[in-house]
């Protein structure tokens, strides 16, 4: 027994399995270390890893304080904790992210020996600033190149023949970017710095070489768990094999198939060669998708067999849905008055905005769509950019570039240098906005902010010049207040969600539009082997799987770039799909009341064929519809299932747990809170 068991803390075995299909309870419940489980996009992840965590300290083989669970940014790992918390696992279970944990453990060995740790450099920019000068290459280029040769273990000696092996388009000459790599790592040097890549590789290399070093942080953490293993790059797993030792307490999950960061450095290799790296290890494969339906799952499973990308069998546990659409337009102009339409008619009474969302590969596409949205007076939010305008260095930053008057592209330098001399703080802000697993210093958000909006907004102007490389910065100011602005928002207000592909990644919604799917964009037009373009399938087919329902694909034949139009072809992956609607009898394109209908009955149809749901879920159904009928409203008027499914797992004790539920608020929280407690408190079947 490792640790002691706690009946009181977590939830019974029967509670934390009974819900599960059978894929899922072996990846709960297996003995094996190390473990594997892969994951497909809707198969409940998350579940399954937090029931593996707290599966194993209710069976009293996991103490709770020895558990540590990595993830790739500090709100995976806060939303982890909250899910480890609803099952009853309150205390001890450390989340956080590979930089955040080595960082904490540098900071408290450099303590123990009384010595002043170096200087963070929170962001290469600071350094690179005087690197790039008289060079063709920018800041942000450099650092991409820096941070991708770190993330695969290679020096500036070994950068020019690594990019070389692995047909790497870089912004300069190979050798030319090895020179300024090595003149950032000695003015480092001199300047007793370290960036985030350096925590991992100092923390890995104390953990090989400082034996009392090693035993205490492999006693701290002994049970490893690993979210999203598919995007691990091999300076992370050297950190993770350091921190594992001899051990082979190791779980990890992960998606090959959701294998999108390449470009930076991940392998996933690593998950999909599991057994490579640990012979002895078991692998488990979750086999159904519970999020989108046959046709969707389909239609994205055909994508990535058009790209040559090895296809594993998920089966839909989903009845069938409506087809999966494609419609051709005239314009990009043309496409975005289309898809705003159908956001239109897909509006109803159970079916709020928020229930869709428009996905596009590029930043530089969101304008026609916000434009398109506003002039048909339908609320949205671009992910990622809903305050950005509202923020007073982005409004700064705007000012001095309407102020320039000349290009874009001869202004980006100093919007570049803004970011780079933006405040650090008076603390080290989190590595990468990721959390510290609780330990050492969060740093000064305010500031860490102020950085990150001035990176992003560094971003869309990179993105902007991509598709029009003659614009003004008036021009780009123009195009981004456009874009962004979305009258005011607030996040628990009813609203469209417009984001890329890459930041919908982990998200989900009943009606999902993915617009600009043409060949260049689609792949995209720098995506040049056979890895660029199996990693950009990989990418549509994270996008396609975001919606639960109905998949609406558009794209345009003449697309306006640079302020020409330009002659567009549909993507080669939807061919087949071209090919088959074609010949299928033509379907009405207003609102699609009828699949909705038939959707609903079948999502009830499932519900009645699976087990029995749990008396708290059906405590909190008997509460709703009670409060609907007194309140004479539809009950998910009140408060939608998800929600309230949502509500039932995570068994809330108080109105603060219960706020911190996403899509809740304090709004809501308020007016039903009282009753949705006492319902979780009288279970059905419970006559304590």
């Amino acid at each position: 027994m490792v640790g002691a068991r706690i009946p009181s803390a977590t939830l019974a075995a029967d509670d934390l399995l009974h819900d599960l299909d059978d894929a899922q309870r072996r990846a709960v419940t297996s003995p094996a270390r190390p473990l594997a489980i892969l994951a497909p996009a809707g198969s409940g992840k998350t579940r399954v890893l937090t029931r593996r965590i707290a599966w194993r300290v209710e069976s009293g083989d996991a103490d709770a304080s020895h558990v540590l669970a990595l993830t790739f940014t500090r709100k995976a790992a806060g939303e982890l904790r909250d899910r480890l918390r609803a099952l009853g696992l309150r205390h001890g279970v450390a989340a956080g992210t590979f930089h955040g944990v080595a960082f904490a453990q540098l900071r408290s060995r450099w303590a123990d020996e009384g010595r002043p740790p170096p200087t963070l450099l929170t962001r290469k920019a600071r350094v690179l600033g005087s690197v790039v000068t008289g060079t063709p290459l920018s800041v942000a280029q450099l650092a991409g190149e820096i941070e991708w040769a770190k993330a695969r273990l290679v020096g500036p000696d070994g950068y020019a023949e690594a990019a070389s092996g692995a047909r790497r388009r870089t912004p300069a000459p190979a050798a030319r970017i090895a020179d300024l790599y090595r003149a950032y790592e000695e003015e480092k040097r001199r300047a007793r710095m370290v960036d985030f890549d350096d925590l991992l590789r100092l923390c890995t290399h104390l953990l090989d070489t400082d034996p009392s070093f090693a035993a205490a942080q492999r006693w701290r953490f002994q049970h490893l768990f690993v979210d999203e293993f598919q995007d691990v790059n091999p300076l992370q797993l050297a950190l993770l094999e350091a921190w594992r030792g001899t051990s082979y307490d190791l779980c990890v999950v992960g998606d090959p198939h959701q294998a999108i960061y390449g470009w930076n450095g991940a392998d996933a290799s690593f998950l999909e060669g599991f057994r490579r790296l640990h012979p002895s290890a078991e692998v488990i494969a979750l086999e159904g998708n519970y999020r989108s339906t046959p046709q969707i799952l389909g239609a994205a499973s055909e994508v990535l067999r058009g790209a040559g990308v090895s296809d594993r069998s998920v089966r839909a546990a989903r009845l069938d849905g409506p087809p999966v659409r494609l419609e051709r337009h005239a314009t990009d102009r043309d496409e975005a008055v289309a898809i705003a339409r159908a956001i239109r008619d897909r509006r109803g009474p159970r079916a709020p905005w928020s229930a869709q969302a428009v996905l596009v590969r590029t930043h530089a596409q969101i304008g026609l769509v916000t434009e398109a949205l506003r002039a048909s007076g339908i609320p949205h939010r671009v992910r990622g950019g809903d305050t950005l305008l509202d923020r007073r260095e982005v409004r700064d930053a705007l000012d001095l570039l309407k102020r320039s008057r000349g290009p874009l592209a001869a202004s980006l330098p100093d919007l570049e240098a803004l970011a780079a001399e933006a405040p650090v703080g008076g603390g080290a802000p989190a590595p990468d906005g990721s959390g510290d697993a609780g330990h050492g210093d969060g740093g000064d958000d305010g500031a860490a902010a102020t950085r990150a909006n001035l990176e992003l907004l560094v971003q869309l102007a990179q993105d902007h010049l991509r598709l029009d490389p003659g614009s003004t910065s008036v021009g780009f100011v123009s195009w981004l207040v456009a874009t962004l602005q979305s009258e005011g928002v607030d996040h628990r207000r009813d609203a469209v969600t417009i984001a890329t592909f890459h930041a919908a990644k982990g998200l989900e919604w009943p009606v999902v539009h993915l617009a600009g799917l043409e060949d260049g964009l689609v792949p995209i037009s720098h995506a040049r082997n056979h890895a660029q373009r199996a990693e950009e399938a990989r990418l549509l087919y994270v996008a396609m799987t975001r919606a639960e329902d109905e998949l609406r694909c558009t794209w345009a034949a003449q697309r306006t770039f640079g302020g020409k139009p330009s002659e567009r072809r549909l993507t080669p992956w939807l061919t087949g799909l071209a090919d088959r609607q074609r010949t299928r009898p033509s379907e009405p394109t207003g609102p699609p009341a009828d699949w909705r209908a038939r959707l609903a009955e079948q999502r009830a149809q499932l519900a009645a064929a699976s087990s029995t749901p749990s008396p708290t879920l059906a405590a909190l159904h008997a509460w709703r519809d009670e409060s609907a009928r007194a309140a004479r409203v539809e009950p998910a008027a009140l408060i939608d299932d998800r929600l309230l499914e949502m509500i039932a797992e995570r068994r809330p004790t108080s109105h603060d747990e219960l706020t911190a539920i996403p899509g809740m608020g304090r709004v809501l929280a308020a007016r039903v809170g009282d009753g949705l407690l006492a319902a979780l408190r009288h279970p059905v079947g419970d006559l304590s």
